[in-house]
């Protein structure tokens, strides 16, 4: 496998949203044919060796998917997945998001420390946190749901404990300080 392709991996595998042939040209400083070519190869090597995935593409855009004859293996999982509880990355994100909302994937993997893309997949899948796009910074932001908001049996978020402070980012970077120290 090339150096290219070893990179086109690495960047999809990361990416929680289909990656656009410019968006993955300029992220390696490579030409988009080049760059195109490579993907042709991956996708084929990825159907002949029987992987479980397989490189998705519409409309330039590229995304690491699971292989379609796993399908119902994937369903079970992520229904079992989607019905456990949330692990304590996951209420630490969703916490985060509901106080300092909207918050960017950037952002959210400062606070944290540590990157969060699975955990944020996880919270989108379970319709607990939205995704917008915001093209001006050409960023996705993240902020949690209406559904969220009345499981928790409130009207807006507002109405959480401390809101007003907690929203603010110094004070929520502060705790999050804390909390790591107590641990």
């Amino acid at each position: 496998m090339s150096s290219l392709s070893s990179q086109l991996e690495s960047l999809l595998l990361v990416a929680s949203k289909p990656l656009s042939l410019k968006e993955l040209s300029a992220a390696l400083g490579v030409k988009a044919a080049e760059v195109a070519e490579a993907l042709a190869l991956l996708s084929r090597e990825y159907e002949e060796s029987g992987r479980g995935w397989r490189l998705a593409s519409a409309a330039n855009n590229y995304q690491l998917v699971s292989a379609p004859e796993h399908a119902d293996l994937i369903k079970t999982f992520l229904k079992a997945e989607a019905n456990g509880e949330l692990s304590q990355p996951s209420l630490e994100a969703l916490t985060i998001i509901a106080y300092r909302g909207p918050v960017s994937k950037i952002e959210l993997d400062r606070i944290r420390g540590v990157n969060c893309s699975l955990i944020i997949r996880n919270l989108l899948l379970r319709g607990l946190i939205e995704e917008e796009f915001d093209k001006k910074k050409n960023e996705n932001y993240y902020q949690v749901t209406l559904d969220f908001v009345r499981f928790l049996g409130l009207n807006n978020m507002a109405e959480l404990p401390d809101y007003e402070r907690l929203h603010q980012q110094e004070e929520l970077m502060s705790l999050l300080a804390e909390s790591e120290k107590a641990c």
